[in-house]
């Protein structure tokens, strides 16, 4: 399946009261429009209205699954408000829109047994309590499989069809377990494994009698088990292995091997088939300098395609599966793949590539013909995307040393076009925290670039994926603010380079990025015009107290255990709640109302503690959203207020 890749008791409490003030509001203007909510922001420009609302057009197209005839690929795209699931049937052919919801889908498989029926699944208001629906093509009707309450996720049909596998919190809410059953059994059906933690099945046996799951723990600590379907008996793989990060690909042709990919010999992930009798492995793509990041099999585990991440751009290779010998790959767009999926007779594949001047669309290759052919093509509001900034990879020196040199911190860079003179500067940093800034498409990046006028920047700080997990684990722990000096020594480098106004710049993110926006802020308040956060950590105690309950465990690995004294104390010394008063420049605080990662009393208590030390916050929440904005209607009122919020801060003429 592609995904596209509890509230505490302060976030109820503000559920409870809308639409009444904020208790903290004092004579910050409430205003209300629909489901969203915004306090100091000023009134919609018109003209700039007009030029976002192209960028907000952009649609993009990724492949999720074959149709069972292998006629088709269904696709998620958007023509209106919300993502939803499309078929298209032939290269730059028409998109038949399929699902009609006011929620976005995310994520859908086919049945291998039934060409006219698709599971798909959505959640409520960004609650990310997914539930699983069946569609049948031929009326157009879908009914509900799953219990209705319960988180589902990882839906994995079997080769015969008859059995689907997925994940879920049913049993306790907290616990992530792997349940096998019929449609008919998905909303009743018990566990195949109970047990503390998270798992997901990752693939299916070619005989349907074992499923390999995985176990996260953590970004560097993951586990594999080979499970019996029947009996629900177990085998670990590499067992004694400690702090390795093992992903599960899938079964060879003959059943008895593993694909899996590993990071137990180096720096880097590998593609490796392992033989769980003599506990040995066969890698497969050798050290490539990069991160294998993902693969994806035929249904007959004959052909099996994987790509690298190489400096953040994707690289394709295809493998047959039984020679284990390279085959022919073809050049993609030089960008981010998305997603992959195969025919069901394994000789075509579809990808989906991002690239930094295009939405993602999806490609499919033919492997007999060697041919690539694009599927989709997605227009950006009637945007010339020639005129787009494009992804300008660079290199900055931090703070410390790697191998006796000067560490450095990869990012991208976008300025517009033709531009002239020193440019103010938005410093956009990622979430995760162990995500990567990669050259995909982003419309808000293009919008700032080509109609603010600003130059992007998109740092790579220490613990982001991509580099090797020793560079992954630089932030962990006592660790945090190592990655906060690592935008110190970014602000240091802008005002080195002569394009860049290192007078004017502003910093932004979401996620781990909203709580690095906030921590730049208390460290370097003086040399910033302003910051940017949305759904962002304020507090690591209240935001670990009061995450979803099933991500409570695998978020203490990377941040600490705030139950341990010691941890606790440096936390809250660390968290931008408690240096607030270090904030005196304007802040723009973004939140969902539903958000089970980040709850909103994340963003309630910095905007209190903002204005109660008289600085300026504008706040800006969606009633119907969750981890960020997945609805047109919401973005637009997010990205205005960004856009008014950097056109203030920054100094920019009004006609930008």
């Amino acid at each position: 399946m592609v995904r596209f890749k509890g509230l505490r008791a302060g976030a109820v409490a503000l559920a409870l009261a809308l639409p009444l003030p904020l208790a903290h509001a004092g004579a910050v203007e409430r205003v209300e429009r629909g489901n969203i909510v915004t306090e100091g922001v000023p009134e919609v420009d018109k003209a700039l209205a007009e030029k976002l609302r192209a960028y907000l057009n952009a649609r993009s197209a990724s492949a999720v699954d074959w149709t069972a005839d292998g006629k088709g690929v269904f696709v998620s795209t958007r023509f209106g408000e919300t993502t939803q699931l499309h078929l298209v049937t032939q290269p730059l052919g028409a998109r038949t829109q399929l699902t009609f919801l006011e929620e976005p889908i995310t994520g859908a498989a086919s049945s291998p047994a039934d060409p006219n029926l698709v599971v798909y699944s959505w959640d409520v208001g960004g609650n990310e309590q997914w539930q699983f629906f069946a569609l049948d093509l031929k009326t157009g009707q879908s009914r509900l499989l799953t219990d209705g309450k319960s988180r589902n996720d990882d839906m994995l049909f079997s080769n015969k069809g008859d059995r689907l596998a997925f994940s879920s919190t049913r049993r306790d809410g907290t616990n992530t377990d792997v349940y096998v059953a019929s449609l008919a059994e998905v909303a009743t059906a018990k566990p195949l494994m109970a047990e503390t933690g998270s798992r997901n099945p990752a693939a299916w046996s070619p005989d349907d009698s074992k499923l390999l799951v995985g176990e996260f723990i953590s970004i560097n600590k993951s586990y594999l088990d080979v499970v019996d379907v029947a009996t629900g008996q177990r085998t670990r793989l590499k067992p004694g292995l400690d702090k390795v990060a093992l992903t599960g690909v899938g079964f060879s042709p003959d059943g008895k091997g593993v694909f899996l990919l590993s990071d137990e010999e180096g720096e880097h992930k590998r593609l490796g088939l392992h033989d769980p009798a003599s506990n040995r492995t066969r890698w497969i793509s050798g050290d490539l300098g990069w991160d294998v990041e993902a693969a994806t099999l035929t249904r007959d585990s004959r052909t099996l395609a994987y790509w690298a991440n190489e400096g953040g751009y994707s690289r394709l290779y295809l493998l047959d599966g039984v020679s284990l010998q390279p085959l022919p790959a073809p050049e993609l767009p030089k960008g981010v793949i998305t997603g992959a999926a195969f025919s069901p007779d394994g000789r075509r594949l579809a990808v989906s590539v991002s690239q930094p001047t295009a939405p993602s669309d999806v490609w499919v290759y033919d492997l007999d013909s060697r041919s690539l052919t694009q599927w989709t093509k997605s227009e950006v509001g009637g945007l010339n995307t020639a005129n787009f900034a494009p992804a300008q990879l660079v290199e900055y020196p931090t703070f410390d040393k790697a191998g006796g040199k000067a560490r450095t911190i990869p990012a991208f860079l976008y300025k517009p076009q033709g531009a002239k003179g020193k440019l103010p500067v938005i410093v956009f940093m990622h979430g995760g925290p162990e995500g990567q800034w990669r050259p995909s498409f982003s419309p808000t990046v293009q919008f700032w670039a080509n109609e603010l006028g600003v130059a992007v920047v998109m740092p790579n700080v220490r613990g982001s994926e991509g580099y090797g997990k020793t560079f992954l684990t630089l932030d962990n722990g006592f660790k945090r603010e190592d990655s906060v000096r690592d935008i110190g020594a970014l602000l240091d480098w802008i005002g080195r380079q002569p394009d860049l106004d290192g007078t004017r710049v502003a910093v932004t993110g979401g996620s781990y990025g909203g709580y690095m926006t906030l921590a730049t802020m208390t460290h370097y308040n003086d040399r910033l015009a302003g910051g940017a956060s949305s759904v962002g950590i304020s507090n690591f105690i209240t935001f670990l107290e009061s995450t979803a309950p099933y991500r409570r465990d695998l978020r203490r690995p990377e941040y600490g255990d705030e139950r341990d004294p010691k941890m606790r104390e440096f936390l809250q010394k660390i968290s931008p709640l408690t240096n607030a008063s270090k904030i005196t420049k304007p802040m723009l605080i973004l939140q969902g109302l539903n958000d089970p990662r980040v709850p909103a009393g994340e963003s309630e208590q910095i905007v209190a503690a903002i204005r109660k030390n008289g600085g300026e916050a504008w706040y800006v929440l969606a009633k119907d959203e969750g981890h960020g904005f997945k609805k047109k209607s919401n973005q637009f009122y997010g990205s205005m207020a960004q856009a008014l919020f950097f056109r203030k801060v920054l100094g920019l003429p009004s006609g930008s």
